[in-house]
């Protein structure tokens, strides 16, 4: 079995200027101030310190990027960077056009050597590469590459605060505010339904097949999305990432099934045709549903298309005229 891929709003700075000068000031007079304020700017909103707590220090104008996560890679290429990233990781091909061409590395057993020889500004890194307890990327670091690292995050509100991070590492602090107010907003449409529901549903949604089952309870952004379109996650009394007993999923009852799984051919139809699951109400009423696996766990932006999908599966009626 392949491994699923593990799966907010950051605290916007806001910058206010008051300019107080009598009518006397003369043009360069007044070019100096705004030049003292976009170098104020500039050293507030780039980062010091990365998403895992560590010390960074971003090297201005930076042109050459690596990123070792699809989530990233994601955000960089909606800012409209992407043309500055010089390697990715082998996943990030999968989910952003324009990159087959780059070199691409593993991201647990990354290339030290090859890294350092493509001379890179920043290179973000998730908190998958560092899941062995040791930081491959150490001797990146000894040569002078400044590394982010930006782990999954757990909320929605982490996820929103790392879009903006990336942006202000690169000096595109208002495009990481035009992201997330963008997803705010498909997230209020969503919310603002959500909060009408009286009778909700019951959801369970695997990250994982059988034989082991995974799926999640609180302190996950997936957890916090079945909320928000008026449902019932059937784990909420558990924490984080969960593996679940057969008989436990059973003996849920869920009125609806979610699956991201998509190493298998046909996700919705195994879990249809599992045996001793057949007086379950979601196979009954056959409401077992397939949400974007992609969207649905790389923590960026994208989220709130799997929370859209998830939404009209699970209200059709309620959602029927979401845009």
């Amino acid at each position: 079995m392949k491994n699923f891929m593990k799966i907010s709003t950051m605290i916007l700075l806001i910058l206010m200027f008051t300019l107080t000068a009598c009518s006397t000031r003369s043009p360069e007079t007044e070019v100096e101030d705004q030049k003292a304020i976009e170098v104020q700017v500039d050293e507030i909103t780039r980062p010091t310190i990365d998403r895992a707590g560590n010390s960074i220090e971003i090297p201005e104008d930076a042109q050459r990027l690596i990123s070792f996560a699809p989530s990233i890679t994601q955000v960089i290429d909606e800012i409209g960077l992407l043309d500055k990233v010089v390697a990715v990781d082998t996943q990030s091909p999968k989910y952003v056009e324009g990159l087959d061409e780059l070199p691409q590395f593993d991201m647990m057993t990354p290339d030290i050597e090859a890294l350092a020889a493509l001379d890179p500004d920043i290179m973000f890194v998730s908190g998958m590469s560092s899941a062995k307890g040791d930081n491959p990327f150490q001797q990146l670091i000894d040569l002078g590459v400044c590394v982010v690292t930006i782990p999954s995050s757990t909320s929605i509100e982490g996820v929103k605060e790392d879009n903006q991070f990336i942006a202000d590492s690169l000096d595109q602090h208002e495009k990481g505010i035009q992201i997330n107010e963008a997803m705010q907003e498909r997230i209020d449409a969503i919310a603002a339904i959500g909060s009408t529901i009286e009778e909700e549903k019951t959801v369970m949604f695997e990250i994982a097949a059988l034989p082991t089952i995974y799926s999640f309870g609180k302190n996950t952004f997936l957890h916090e999305m079945i909320e928000l379109i008026g449902a019932k996650n059937v784990f909420e009394n558990e924490q984080g990432w969960i593996s679940v007993n057969e008989e436990a999923a059973i003996s849920e009852n869920p009125d609806v099934i979610l699956t991201s799984v998509n190493y298998i051919e046909d996700a919705v139809g195994e879990i249809l045709a599992r045996e001793g699951w057949e007086n379950m109400k979601a196979i009954q009423n056959q409401d077992v549903y397939y949400i974007d696996n992609g969207k649905s766990s790389l923590s960026n932006h994208h989220i709130v298309e799997a929370l859209e999908e998830m939404a009209q599966v699970v209200y059709p009626e309620k959602y029927a005229e979401l845009k």
